[in-house]
């Protein structure tokens, strides 16, 4: 019952929130995150989806009947996650440190799309039937993502929100599927 309020309710409202009267195309997270008051919602918004995460990743893994090889990529998404939240982005001050905040980020993201699609191939690999959609929606997330990225040239808040919230349903909706 945890995971599906925090999957459906909790992530996205306040995923929405969070970006609440900023332009979704001309800022991001990072920048939201760093304007005086907000550093704090920034880190409780970190913390609140890299524990989903972790902690979902880690109970479907622990139901898989193979486990996948990349599992190692939970942890180290949830690591790369925290560094991006504790370094500050603020290129005119701190360049090194806003470049390595963007690093840490996108890396995490990485890490998290190549671990679900992982978790999925190796599940679709078990069962065609089953997980069959489950390929398509992953490439999906990613297609949606680069048309966002495309569309307005930087990792915007759109993105971030999509990015966040559809992984986060895919997330729950795999976890659901193997319980």
């Amino acid at each position: 019952m945890f995971l599906w309020f925090a999957a459906y309710i909790l992530i996205p409202v306040y995923t929405i929130l969070f970006v609440q009267g900023n332009d979704w195309l001309t800022t991001n997270f990072s920048v939201i995150g760093n304007i005086i008051g907000k550093e704090e919602e920034f880190a409780l918004w970190g913390l609140m989806v890299g524990i989903y995460f972790f902690c979902t990743l880690q109970l479907i893994v622990a139901r898989m009947p193979v486990r996948p090889p990349c599992t190692w990529l939970i942890p180290l998404s949830l690591l790369l996650l925290t560094c991006a939240i504790i370094t500050p982005y603020l290129p005119q001050k701190m360049p090194l440190g806003s470049w390595l905040h963007v690093m840490f980020s996108f890396t995490s993201a990485l890490c998290l799309l190549a671990c679900l699609g992982a978790i999925i191939g190796t599940l679709y690999h078990e069962d065609h039937k089953k997980y069959r959609l489950y390929p398509v929606g992953l490439a999906g997330i990613g297609l949606f993502s680069l048309f966002l990225l495309c569309l307005a040239g930087i990792i915007s808040s759109a993105l971030e929100i999509f990015f966040t919230i559809a992984s986060t349903f895919m997330v729950y909706r795999l976890y659901r599927k193997l319980v």
